[in-house]
């Protein structure tokens, strides 16, 4: 496929790269959210939706919600590391402190900054569970943190099933330059940018789809049913 005109510059998701997973690794969560996203201000309610779905059209799972806010001008990451049991800080080979929340299951990562990045959580109120939960923890051992900080959620990552399989070859070509990047001697999955909502979604040939840079569930669920129409109409799914 390398000399199919459709062929988009290098940038996709880490997946691609081969980089870590900021789902799997919650280092590589910051350049991951960076390089896709404009955060959002997670202030207004969020919105309530079943575990699995979006309705009846556009079904999808929340994986992971990257979300990020500040407890502070400057945090002393070696008490706190004593405070929290099961820190792990080693600062010669990664600048944050990583703790690790067992319920809801998520990652907290401290920066020395004041800088908080929450990974791993189900849904924005997980994350607020987790934040609320450290700056607990932190504040009681007499260490000053901001309370009631205020959160931004920077990514969503989903998952959804078109249930039938897809001809990726055929979409590639469908969707035009500029939209998609497929080059399955590298990565099995074709990758299709969507301008609104401003999100990456990876398509696979089992129909089975990963959507990334999403900032509320409404743009997944948008995202599903766009890419779902837009293949029915150019008769690439039935």
């Amino acid at each position: 496929m390398n000399d199919m005109p459709h062929r988009a510059e290098r940038r996709g998701p880490s997946l691609q790269n081969g980089e870590a997973d900021p789902q799997r690794d919650p280092r590589a969560s910051s350049n991951y959210i960076t390089d896709y996203l404009t955060p959002v201000r997670a202030g207004a309610p969020e919105p309530t939706a079943p575990a699995f779905g979006g309705g009846p059209s556009a079904k999808y799972t929340i994986e992971n919600v990257v979300a990020s806010t500040s407890l502070g001008e400057a945090l002393d990451l070696q008490a706190i590391a004593r405070v929290l049991g099961g820190a792990e800080y080693e600062p010669e080979q990664f600048p944050g402190l990583i703790y690790r929340i067992k319920e809801p299951k998520t990652a907290v990562l401290l920066f020395r900054s004041g800088k908080v990045v929450c990974t791993g959580a189900k849904s924005l109120e997980h994350v607020r569970i987790a934040i609320d939960l450290v700056a607990k923890q932190i504040g009681a051992a007499g260490i000053a943190v901001n309370k009631n900080p205020e959160i931004v959620v920077q990514n969503i990552v989903a998952t959804s099933d078109l249930a039938a399989q897809i001809d990726l070859n055929a979409i590639a070509i469908s969707l035009g330059a500029g939209k998609v990047e497929y080059e399955p001697e590298q990565f099995p999955g074709l990758v299709y940018r969507i301008d609104d909502p401003k999100v990456v979604v990876l398509l696979f040939g089992s129909g089975k789809l990963v959507c990334t840079g999403a900032r509320k569930p409404s743009d997944v669920e948008q995202a599903v049913e766009k890419i779902t129409a837009e293949l029915k109409a150019a008769g690439l799914l039935h």
